[in-house]
């Protein structure tokens, strides 16, 4: 039985066509070839796992974070105080800082917290730790194929879950980046980090921030030539890997370098990282 915290839709699954390799596509992750995809029927959280649920699992058991037990996470440069001490970066994407005693209860290190912040989706999570929850909730992590079936919300070929338009009459409908990025965020969507889930309208299913917001862990490993290998009945990726799969992009994403806040777009992480963008929702067999 899924937490009592987190919210369970019942999506009836069947055949739908997964994938994309059309116009805004990115070859180099695996997008496509689209495929057919048959699903069994299953649950999924309503929204993304939050800092509230996350709490009463580490109430309940004592659970520590790997970014608790390493005593650093990844935070977006952005979010932290101009007079913020030097730390090291990743190299290929410099906005990124490794920021010691960040964790999911200090989100930007120490001295931060999630007070007022209860309702947002949990971060600084690893997919061991995502993993752990599930464990204790009676839960487990979606599939890919799962995901990209509810992300889609009923719509067949649209990119995202609400249609095809980014931005339909003008109306944000997902937290990700506007402006100039990294360094210019106009916030025009109201967020500069997370926002609280159920801000923004849920898909044709009842959920909500399918895209934007947090990068979200599924349970398969990811490769680049997933699509031409899947079976068609309820895939669940290769047997092995480096790296998992993460859906849905983050507040982070923008069209100049990440148009990854598509229903059919594909990252991935090792499973030890966590960073202030990646958290989970979860799911359930019926």
């Amino acid at each position: 039985m899924a937490n009592a915290h987190v919210a369970t839709v019942t999506l009836s699954g069947g055949a739908f066509w997964m994938g994309n390799e059309g116009v805004g596509s990115y070859a180099q992750d695996g997008e496509g070839p689209r495929h057919e995809v048959l699903l069994d029927p299953f649950g999924l959280s309503a929204t993304c796992v939050t800092n509230e649920d996350y709490a009463a699992f580490v109430s309940a058991t004592g659970y520590r974070t790997d970014a608790e037990r390493l005593g650093a996470s990844f935070v977006f440069g952005g979010l932290l105080p101009d007079d913020f001490p030097p730390t090291r970066g990743v190299a290929a994407a410099p906005w990124w800082r490794e920021v010691l005693g960040a964790s999911w209860k200090q989100p930007e290190g120490e001295g931060s917290d999630i007070e007022g912040r209860m309702d947002h989706p949990v971060v600084h999570v690893t997919w061991h730790d995502a993993m752990a929850f599930c464990a204790w909730s009676g839960t487990r992590l979606p599939t890919e194929a799962e995901w990209e079936y509810a992300a889609r919300g009923g719509h067949a070929d649209a990119p995202f879950p609400w249609g095809d338009e980014l931005e339909p009459n003008g109306a944000h409908r997902m937290n990700v980046f506007q402006g100039r990025f990294p360094g210019e965020n106009t916030e025009e969507d109201g967020w500069a980090g997370t926002c609280p889930v159920q801000t923004f309208p849920p898909n044709g299913f009842g959920l909500f921030e399918m895209t934007g917001n947090v990068w979200e862990w599924c349970a398969d490993w990811f490769a680049t030539d997933t699509y031409r290998n899947s079976p068609l009945h309820n895939p669940r990726g290769p047997d092995r890997g480096q790296a998992r799969v993460m859906r849905g992009g983050s507040y982070l994403c923008h069209a100049s370098y990440c148009r990854r806040y598509r229903v059919d777009a594909r990252s991935a992480n090792t499973p030890d990282s966590s960073a202030g963008n990646i958290g989970f929702r979860v799911a359930r067999d019926l």
